[in-house]
């Protein structure tokens, strides 16, 4: 999806990393949550509270999900999940943005 209408957006953004992930949380008229970002090049290491659905809109990353060994190439037009309470691992190659769907 490239654009939501109806929703609320926080006013402050969302900074990790010394600024080279940043995000805005957006509450949907249903009352769900999601965060719209861009990651800079560098590697990341991200935890969740509850499942987390990735979509990639445009850019190039390998992600290290939890329990498991090898990393897989993520770009613009797919996505993944990951389960709640875990660590994940992204090594971003080139300017990504996403956005993260909470509970999905």
């Amino acid at each position: 999806m490239s654009e939501f209408t109806n929703v609320s957006v926080a006013t402050e953004a969302n900074v990790y990393f010394d600024g080279r992930v940043i995000s805005r949380t957006i509450i949907l008229a249903d009352g769900s949550k999601k965060t719209l970002g861009v990651m800079l090049p560098g590697e990341y290491e991200f935890g969740t509270e509850v499942q987390e659905l990735m979509e990639i809109s445009s850019g190039a990353m390998d992600v290290l999900l939890p329990q498991t060994s090898e990393w897989i190439s993520i770009t613009g037009g797919t996505s993944f999940e990951v389960p709640a309470n875990a660590k994940f691992g992204v090594v971003v190659h080139e300017i990504t943005n996403y956005c993260c769907s909470y509970g999905a």
